[in-house]
């Protein structure tokens, strides 16, 4: 009787394993609401703007703290 318990909680090989986690990631997959393209470009628009933004606001602010040291006097 404890042979069948120990059989009862020995794990499946590793492709048995490997084999059911892409069963079950091809299934949620499936489920997944997918964006069109036209979403995915109208959002890739967006994160462009906004690091062109925030690359100019980063460059503005080095030229102005790089203008501000070479402007000190020498010390």
């Amino acid at each position: 009787m404890a042979n069948k318990q120990k059989v009862a909680n020995k794990k499946p090989n590793i492709f048995v394993r490997i084999g059911r986690f892409f069963k079950q990631s091809w299934s949620e997959l499936k489920k997944v609401s997918w964006p069109t393209f036209r979403t995915v470009v109208k959002n890739t628009g967006i994160v462009l703007a906004v690091v062109l933004i925030f690359l100019l606001l980063i460059l503005g602010a080095d030229q102005l703290f790089t203008f501000l040291l070479i402007s000190l006097p020498n010390m």
